[in-house]
This record gives C-alpha cells, sequence and structure tokens, in this order.
C-alpha cells in the first residue's frame, strides 16, 4: 500500500542543507559524510557528491545467481569499513553540545490521521511538481488526491492496527542509538525529524534550539540516497537553516547515505541468513530484494544515485553473504508505483509472477529499502505480494524483517555519528552572505 505518487522532480540536483565539499576531502572521510565548508557555496549539493565513484562503473544485471562473478567490487568501491583506531579515540568534544538528527518520512498514527498525513505528502514539491504558471493549485490539488486516496489507504492502515508504528519504531531507533554514543563515551542527544507527520522537523528543530546543541549529525534513516527521500528532507532543512540565526551558526554535516558500510551490511546479512535457515532447503530460495520504487525519469533526467547504489547494496550483501558459503540465486525489484508515469524496473510484482512461471517454488523477501516497519513492509509486502507470490505458484514464502534495532546496525550507525564529528563545521559566512544579497 504505497502512499507517494512521485511525478516530476524539482531540479537537475539533488538539495543539501549544506555548502558543497571537495571532492578530495569527501572521499577521505570515513563514513562518506559531507563536510561543512563555510568557504563553499551554500546550499548545493552536486550528483557527484552522493552517487560517489559507484556511478562510473558497469554493473552485471539482474537475475544473478549467487555464484556470478560480480564485477561491481573492482569497478564500483569497496565496502566502508568502520576504522577502528578512529572509533575507540573519542573525539575531542569539550563544551560543544552534540545533537543527531534522524530523518524519516512519518506516519500517521490513528485511521484520523491518514487524510491530513496524505496531504502533507502530496503537498511536498518533491512529490508533485507542478509548473510554475499553476503552483498556487499545489495545495488545493494535495487536498483532493488526500480525499481521494484516505478511505483506501485506511484500510491498509486498519489492517496492521489502526496506525504506522513507524513513529514508535524510529524513536526507539534513536533511544538506543543514543545509548550506543553513550557507551563510547560520546553524550549525545538523539532527535526524529519525521517529513509528512510528527514529530514534525521543524519540531525537532525548535527542541535542538532549546536544548542549545552546538554541533549536529544529521543523519537520514535511508540507506541510499533519493531526491524525493532524503533530498526532500535536506531541502526542507536547507529552509529552516537560511531562514534562522542560530541554525546558521550552528556547526552541522549530514551522512546522506550509508549503504556501503561494513556494519550495515553485515547486519542485512545475518537477517537473511536467520530467515534461510526456516526454509526445508535453505540453498534453493530466491532472496527476492524488494525496493521502494521511483519514478524513471528522476534516474535518467536527474541524475538521482538511488538506483546505482541500491544495486551496489544489494551486490555488497551477497558478496557479504557469500563469504558464508550461501551462493543462492536472488534478483532485485522495485515496488510501490503509483500513477501513470514509468517508475523503475522491474516492478516486484510483475517479477514475483514471473518467477511463479519460471517454476521458482520458494521466495524469501527482503525490504532493502527500509529499516523500520511500516505500512510497505507489513501490508504491501506482507499481505498483498505474498497473496501474488501464491497464485503465481510459489509455495514456501518468507520475509527478512526491517533491521529496526538490531544491535549490529545501532553500534555501526554510532560509528558513523562518531566518524563525522571532525567533519562538521558551520556555513554561517556563505549563509549570512546569501541572505544580505537576497
Amino acid at each position: 500500500m504505497n502512499q507517494s505518487m512521485h511525478i516530476r522532480i524539482q531540479s537537475a540536483s539533488p538539495p543539501l542543507l549544506f555548502p558543497r565539499a571537495s571532492s578530495s576531502s569527501y572521499r577521505s572521510c570515513p563514513c562518506y559524510v559531507v563536510p561543512m565548508e563555510a568557504s563553499c557555496n551554500a546550499g548545493i549539493m552536486s550528483t557527484s557528491l552522493v552517487s560517489r565513484c559507484s556511478l562510473g562503473g558497469k554493473r552485471t544485471h539482474y537475475v544473478h545467481s549467487g555464484q556470478q562473478i560480480r564485477k561491481c567490487s573492482s569497478q564500483m568501491g569497496a565496502l566502508v569499513t568502520s576504522r577502528e583506531s578512529e572509533v575507540a579515540a573519542t573525539p575531542a568534544i569539550g563544551d560543544d553540545k552534540i545533537g543527531v538528527l534522524l530523518l524519516n518520512l512519518g506516519g500517521p498514527e490513528t485511521l484520523d490521521d491518514v487524510q491530513p498525513f496524505l496531504f502533507n505528502l502530496f503537498a511536498d514539491p518533491d512529490i508533485i511538481r507542478l509548473p510554475r504558471l499553476f503552483r498556487f493549485l499545489q495545495k488545493p490539488l494535495a487536498q483532493f488526491i488526500s480525499v481521494v486516496r484516505a478511505p483506501k489507504s485506511k484500510e491498509g492502515y486498519a489492517s496492521i492496527g489502526g496506525g504506522s508504528p513507524l513513529r514508535q519504531i524510529t524513536d526507539a531507533q534513536a533511544a538506543e542509538l543514543a545509548k550506543a554514543l553513550h557507551a563510547k563515551d560520546v553524550p549525545a542527544k538523539v532527535y526524529v525529524g519525521m517529513r509528512y507527520w510528527h514529530p514534525f522537523t521543524e519540531e525537532a528543530i525548535e527542541q535542538i534550539k532549546k536544548d542549545k546543541i552546538t554541533k549536529l549529525v544529521v543523519l537520514p534513516l535511508y540507506p541510499q540516497f533519493s531526491i524525493s527521500t532524503s533530498g526532500s528532507s535536506l531541502r526542507l532543512l536547507e529552509s529552516l537553516f537560511r531562514e534562522d540565526d542560530y541554525l546558521v551558526n550552528m556547526q552541522h554535516t549530514v551522512i546522506p547515505s550509508w549503504y556501503q558500510r561494513e556494519g550495515y551490511i553485515k547486519a542485512m546479512a545475518d537477517l537473511i541468513e536467520k530467515e534461510l535457515q526456516k526454509f526445508d532447503n535453505p540453498e534453493q530460495v530466491m532472496i527476492f530484494f524488494s525496493a521502494h520504487g521511483v519514478p524513471l525519469a528522476y534516474v535518467e533526467e536527474a541524475g538521482d544515485p538511488y538506483k546505482a547504489e541500491m544495486e551496489e547494496c544489494v551486490d555488497l550483501i551477497m558478496e557479504e553473504l557469500e563469504n558464508r558459503k550461501i551462493t543462492n540465486a536472488y534478483t532485485l525489484a522495485y515496488q510501490s508505483r503509483v500513477g501513470p508515469v514509468e517508475w523503475l524496473k522491474p516492478y516486484t510484482d510483475d517479477t514475483i509472477i514471473e518467477l511463479g512461471q519460471k517454476g521458482v517454488k520458494s521466495l524469501l523477501a527482503v525490504p532493502i529499502s527500509f529499516v523500520s516497519e511500516h505500512i510497505e513492509t507489513l501490508e504491501e509486502i506482507d499481505v498483498e505480494y505474498k497473496e501474488l507470490a501464491l497464485k503465481s505458484g510459489i509455495q514456501k514464502w518468507g520475509r527478512v524483517p526491517a533491521l529496526g534495532c538490531e544491535p549490529t546496525f545501532i553500534t555501526d550507525l554510532a560509528n558513523a555519528v562518531i566518524e563525522s564529528l571532525p567533519y562538521v563545521g558551520a556555513m554561517a559566512v556563505s549563509n549570512l552572505e546569501a541572505r544580505q544579497v537576497s
């Protein structure tokens, strides 16, 4: 049950609330954070910054056998590992008050929240973009779509308990991340900012200001970067920072994506390995990675690195499984498409039908772009796609849970935050200049 309707992208390059980092300093950072350099142009993020070297290499096509040679390892960069010596050495904190802002989509907590949540979603110009002359229709159109879609969406949320568990899970992740950071002698406060429902990003920012945070690490809870997810949240943050003197002068950095990190890859492999053992013949199970889709134009016209990052992420997980002597066949498809435009292919529903026609009998679904359970895992995958799979001739179905608060995953996020601290900086000069010019 998808809630998004991406019509067109807003700009040809992904947004960032912070200045552009130099390529050399960007490559030197162990967790691929974006250093904040006040001398750089504010508010610009080039596609190459988030896509890294991975966009330049050739890739093999899906479906892969687990025994095939993966070319991406040499052409697209190796797994990003935590530098243990750097993580072990606690960064100098002094009098700084460190904050971590976790960004996520948000979701309705009750059935009454569904329609206003959908309104917020469709009122975002990163989701539906209208020509300049018709932008005054943005909110009326969002109101119309949200009212039309609300009844069906309510049915989906009712089937999973009457609301999205996303806030509860994200709050738990924030609490566990704070504990992990404190255990590493980094007494950071962790905040949650949702894009389309409470606690809104604006609410989190107000609390950050009240707590007088002096160093902020922005961490989107999307492993792979897309202009429609992390990009939209960062664009909102950029607008908030430009309007606030405190925020302009606060030191900050952002980790745009982290799908290559060793802890994340190992945590995903652990979950897959565990679920495979529940099948009678684990080696015969097709591993089915299902990622949230985006319109094809995002990738082909706007240079969104999402597809390349997703494919590399899957390859890295399968390489980790191969190291454990798990060589199952696997494939990647994209779910949750909506509207008349073409989305990334292959589509999840079409692929499930094709696999059934090819004689696949056991399928393990892996929600690869989600780190929390929500409507697209609990209803779309667990109900709709499972039913489709069984109708298509697939006899045994399994699903890997979202990472949630899995300890290896949380520890790796803590390491990513610590590794990013030496790269925080203010953009006061560039932003103030931009505001004075305007």
